[in-house]
């Protein structure tokens, strides 16, 4: 609809600014007019950084979560970051996704930032051939690579899997459960996915779009849809209205300093999906 038909949309922010450079299905946001004020400051400017078009951003920030550790405490104290996932002392216990995510979260554990290749193929072709070599090597310790989370939940719990990478939401359903499972944020920085409101192009009540914006963003609003959807939100002081338990789930993982850390992910760029799909490939066929 070239940004018509609605006044409100909810893109990811690392899909907002190459389909608006190609298509201009959004309009910039007009901070002017957004509580900024009502904002997680790191998240706002990660937004603001990730969908500038023409020097113009294009979103702010609404729900976010991540992809972190999920952890048998009790059986593997030790697995405080990514690197878990190829030690050989949880050899036949880890699980993970054959996904782009583990190849990030792996460079990152290795003292890289991947996102910070992102504009030289040729460095990040590098980078990722030595997570493949890292990824093969301990392919010996992998129970399984997951690809349906049930099935992980029910691996956790049984003690077959004691380290995996998943989503938080995955840990802290679990450590209702069992005290002993939890989300551990890894101490690289957990890999962080923002959702956004953004303005369509063609929008007809922009006003009310960014009363709501302003309206949904109120601590006390943002915390009806986090007990509801168990997803974070960027409002600053919603956590004093959330249910106990679901407080609980982000003060234990997400303190300030693992909030900070979270590596939120940028916009990627064509050739980057070729290089990672081929290292992916490379290590599903490995023997």
């Amino acid at each position: 609809t070239r940004g018509a038909g609605f006044d409100l949309a909810q893109p990811s922010q690392d899909l907002i600014s190459s389909v608006q450079a190609k298509y201009k299905i959004y309009q910039p946001i007009d901070l002017a007019k957004v509580k900024s004020d009502q904002i997680i400051n790191s998240m706002l400017e990660a937004v603001k950084q990730n969908t500038m078009v023409n020097g113009k951003p294009h979103a702010v920030p609404f729900c976010w979560g991540t992809s972190a550790l999920v952890v048998n405490k009790k059986l593997a104290p030790g697995a405080i970051d990514y690197s878990a996932l190829t030690n050989a002392f949880y050899n036949g216990r880890v699980s993970y996704r054959l996904k782009r995510p583990t190849l990030i979260a792996l460079a990152f554990a290795m003292g890289e930032n991947p996102f910070a290749k992102y504009g030289d193929p040729v460095a990040y072709q590098e980078l990722m051939e030595r997570v493949a070599q890292a990824m093969i090597a301990a392919k010996p310790f992998v129970k399984n690579y997951w690809t349906n989370g049930d099935a992980l939940l029910q691996a956790m719990r049984s003690g077959e899997v004691h380290v995996a990478m998943a989503w938080d939401g995955a840990g802290w359903k679990l450590h209702a459960e069992n005290a002993n499972l939890d989300t551990v944020a890894p101490l690289s920085g957990a890999l962080g996915w923002i959702d956004t409101f953004a303005l369509p192009a063609k929008a007809k009540n922009v006003k009310g779009a960014y009363k709501w914006i302003n309206f949904v963003l109120r601590p006390e609003n943002a915390a009806v849809f986090t007990n509801a959807e168990k997803y974070g939100t960027a409002s600053v002081g919603s956590g004093k209205y959330l249910d106990p338990s679901i407080r609980d789930n982000f003060r234990r993982t997400f303190p300030p300093a693992h909030l900070a850390n979270i590596k939120w992910y940028p916009p990627v760029p064509a050739k980057i999906e070729a290089i990672e799909g081929k290292i992916l490939d490379k290590d599903k066929a490995a023997q």
